[in-house]
């Protein structure tokens, strides 16, 4: 059933309670950030992702919805976020309660299944409305849309660093596991010799000895060979689940070191290898991110996870198009590095410039816009370190995808904030000087 309504308070008032407004500080920045968001339209337009008059009614949106803002924006995790909202007055109104509670709200794990519901679409709608939000403090405006600034990274997934050894263990539990809910009797589940070699593995590993680290991979790929084979044979129909299952091990145990879209984790099989030359970290394992910011003020305005590790160049067509349905207006100018080489000069409208233009080649204007586009690092900084982009913990492909998306929506909101701060600020200094009215005099 659809959540209620909360848009609409109640005019009576409890007699022995107070309401948050009148509590906190209404000159703090999640006050005036709160009553800023236009709350309603997420009522609208992800209410019709419920089924009328069935079952009982949802959360409320507003409380889900500023609970993800949160949660990206202060780099908390769904646990952590539930808990902090207890503590916290302001995160409280932030979420539309009128009173302070002192209960958890909902279970985190509700917060797992609102994203499932609502999907990467839905959360494109939580990205718009914080830029909407700054056009309505006038804080971005249609020139900044005009010139942006387009890169890719990588968005890690929480996996372990793969090896063969483990690769073949893990799969070997699962397969194990799934032997036991099925009911098959295997003949051997070589699960305490399996742990056995994998310890072997690793400690032959460490010492250099890899000629026994060879011969005890080769055993953990044998055991896994022979319970696969076991299952096959004692399971002539599988249903569309262990059918899954036993591809994935198929693969795992067929792959060599040199084949291309090898399975690197057995929970997230859409993990990939990803090279992108940075001397620290020769490999990356999870998926590409890639962000559009307007190169005036670094307002993220799209960001997207792309998966099949392709050529940075043959994404920028879709980055392009997420900015213009997120914004409404089509970027005029983008700015990008060496590696959307081939691209050409322009990409559905959009005049495309790479930076490998020499000074005396282009005119003053250009060359301080593409050296502009350098503004767009730092922001990948800010997304894996204060924003939850550095390891992904959500599941799947579209897990990829909203994790990216929420990221740049608590980086907005972290702009969004800075920029009430000064009202705050100055609240607090006139605080101290009632006959100060003027702060440029200090």
């Amino acid at each position: 059933m659809r959540p209620k309504n909360t848009s609409k308070q109640g005019d009576q008032a409890e007699l022995f309670r107070s309401r948050l407004d009148q509590i906190v500080n209404k000159e703090h920045p999640l006050y005036i950030l709160a009553n800023q968001i236009d709350w309603g339209i997420f009522e609208e337009e992800l209410g019709a992702l419920y089924e009328e008059n069935m079952g009982r009614p949802g959360l409320p949106t507003r409380l889900v919805v500023g609970l993800q803002y949160l949660k990206y924006t202060y780099n908390e995790s769904d646990e952590s976020v539930v808990e902090r909202f207890i503590e916290n007055p302001y995160w409280q109104y932030f979420c539309g309660c009128e009173y302070f509670e002192h209960t958890f709200p909902l279970d985190p794990s509700s917060l797992v299944r609102w994203r499932k519901r609502v999907g990467p679409v839905g959360m494109e709608k939580l990205l718009k409305e914080t830029i909407e939000t700054a056009r309505r403090r006038k804080l971005v405006g249609e020139r900044h849309f005009e010139r942006v600034n387009v890169d890719t990274t990588v968005q890690e997934k929480a996996i372990a660093f793969p090896t063969d050894a483990r690769l073949y263990y893990k799969m070997l539990r699962r397969l194990v596991g799934i032997a036991r809910q099925l009911g098959i009797k295997l003949r051997q589940s070589y699960e305490r010799v399996s742990k056995r070699a994998l310890v072997r593995q690793g400690r032959y590993s460490h010492a250099q000895q890899m000629k026994r680290a060879r011969k005890e991979t080769k055993k953990l790929k044998t055991y896994l060979g022979r319970v696969m084979r076991d299952i096959q044979r004692k399971c002539a129909q599988p249903d569309e689940r262990v059918q899954d299952v036993l591809g994935l091990a198929g693969r795992i145990f067929n792959q060599q070191r040199q084949d291309k879209g090898k399975v690197y984790s057995v929970h997230a099989p859409e993990v990939e290898c990803i090279a992108k030359g940075k001397a620290h970290k020769r490999y990356e394992f999870g998926c590409k991110v890639a962000l559009v910011s307007t190169s005036r003020d670094n307002w993220v305005i799209g960001i997207d996870a792309l998966h099949g590790n392709t050529y940075d160049g043959h994404t920028l067509p879709e980055s392009l198009s997420q900015a213009t349905r997120i914004t409404g207006r089509k970027p005029g100018e983008a700015y990008v590095d060496q590696g959307y080489r081939g691209t050409g000069s322009s990409v559905e409208g959009t005049t495309v410039h790479l930076t490998n233009r020499k000074r005396t080649s282009v005119s003053r204007s250009l060359w301080r816009w593409l050296k502009r586009r350098a503004a767009i690092e730092p922001i990948f900084g800010h997304l894996k370190s204060d924003n939850r982009m550095n390891r992904n913990h959500l599941l799947g492909r579209n897990g990829d995808r909203i994790n990216a998306i929420l990221s740049g929506c608590g980086y907005n909101m972290r702009k969004l904030l800075r920029a009430f701060l000064w009202s705050f600020f100055w609240w607090l200094y006139l605080g101290q000087n009632p006959e100060c009215t003027d702060p440029l005099s200090t």
